[in-house]
């Protein structure tokens, strides 16, 4: 596995892939990898060849206060994790590479990028959106490996990846949970054991609004409130926001129809987890979770 530091470097070696006619998959990460990420990777791998990872904490995407300075950083295990399943190249630029001096630009999907999390953190997917679009101008891949968590920002990526017409696909896959239903996320390191296992309320507030829905509850308000309730019984837990989104638009639905969202944001302590479930009414109501 070779890792490469340079913009320039990268961008070469991603282009001698291409002309030799390589399928080239891409996972963008900020490292601290967990099973999310590494089921990316495994989604990547049975789809492309070569396939390349990228480990740069964004600092552009980070508001005033946020956790950037203290953001789980563990590159020596990462690369371990990621040479055991077969990656063949991890970029893993400095800051400096990424944004030179003098560097002005930035990019910004309207419409969607306000709302949720952007309200929450100004700016926040204009530093995403960024970034992404110039590793994905780097590398140049044809599949790139985003999971659904982050719903908000798969969903911007992929308008962003449409409306500029690049030849990369978009691939969502799985939200990937620990046995007790917590979404893993690298901020779930930053949870002392008390607070790990108050954590929980978000997926069990989710399987609350799941049997609601099994059980016949299509109104939106009826299904907020099995959240609602669920996260208010958990002292060490603070909803920021639970709401009934479509999957497309991010509008707010007062009845299932469609595909739809339910995006769920909580602080647990003084960490800010995220979380979401995936309902098609299309097709008899499933959900996933």
């Amino acid at each position: 596995m070779e890792i490469i530091r340079s913009v320039e470097w990268m961008k070469q070696t991603a282009r001698a892939a291409e002309s030799a006619k390589h399928l080239v998959g891409f996972v963008p990460t900020m490292g601290a990898l967990h099973e999310g990420h590494l089921s990316l990777v495994r989604a990547a791998k049975r789809q492309c060849s070569p396939v390349m990872v990228s480990i740069f904490v964004n600092p552009a995407q980070f508001g005033p206060g946020e956790d950037l300075e203290k953001y789980p950083r563990n590159f020596e295990k990462d690369c371990a994790l990621l040479e055991s399943l077969g990656v063949e190249y991890v970029f893993a630029p400095e800051a400096s590479e990424i944004y030179p001096a003098g560097f002005r630009t930035s990019v910004r999907v309207e419409g969607l990028s306000e709302k949720f999390e952007g309200r929450v953190r100004p700016g926040h997917f204009q530093g995403v959106c960024t970034v992404v679009l110039k590793l994905l101008e780097i590398v140049r891949p044809r599949f790139a490996y985003f999971g659904r968590k982050d719903a908000q920002q798969a969903r911007i990526v992929r308008q962003m990846v449409s409306d500029l017409n690049l030849d990369t696909e978009i691939v969502v896959c799985p939200i990937v949970r620990e046995s007790d239903g917590l979404a893993m996320s690298s901020r779930n390191a930053y949870l002392d054991p008390a607070e790990r296992r108050a954590a929980t309320v978000l997926y069990r507030s989710l399987d609350a609004a799941r049997r609601k829905i099994n059980s016949g509850a299509r109104a939106a308000g009826e299904i907020l409130d099995a959240v609602n309730s669920t996260i208010a019984s958990e002292k060490l837990a603070k909803l920021d926001y639970a709401e009934l989104v479509d999957a497309d638009s991010f509008e707010r639905v007062d009845f299932l129809r469609g595909t739809c969202l339910l995006l769920l944001a909580a602080r647990v302590g003084s960490t800010r987890l995220i979380d979401n479930m995936f309902i098609d009414a299309a097709r008899d109501f499933s959900v996933s979770l």
